[in-house]
């Protein structure tokens, strides 16, 4: 089963640990990163999607990407 996560929040040092977290659990950046700005709150918001394979389990809607 290919498993996709779409990580996203303020482009800080919090972020870039949550994608670090992600790699080193086997996930695997699938694209390049996106930013945007919000205008609202004045910052920049960042975007990473990442996939991960597991072997041995069938996907259901009701799987927890964060706990892979």
């Amino acid at each position: 089963m290919k498993l996709y996560r779409f990580l996203t929040g303020p482009d800080d040092a919090t972020f870039c640990h949550r994608v670090t977290a992600a790699l080193n659990k086997g996930w695997q950046l699938a694209g390049s990163p996106a930013l945007t700005f919000d205008a609202v709150q004045g910052r920049v918001i960042c975007g990473q999607p990442v996939v991960k394979e597991v072997e041995g389990v069938d996907y259901t809607p009701d799987i927890k990407l964060g706990e892979w």
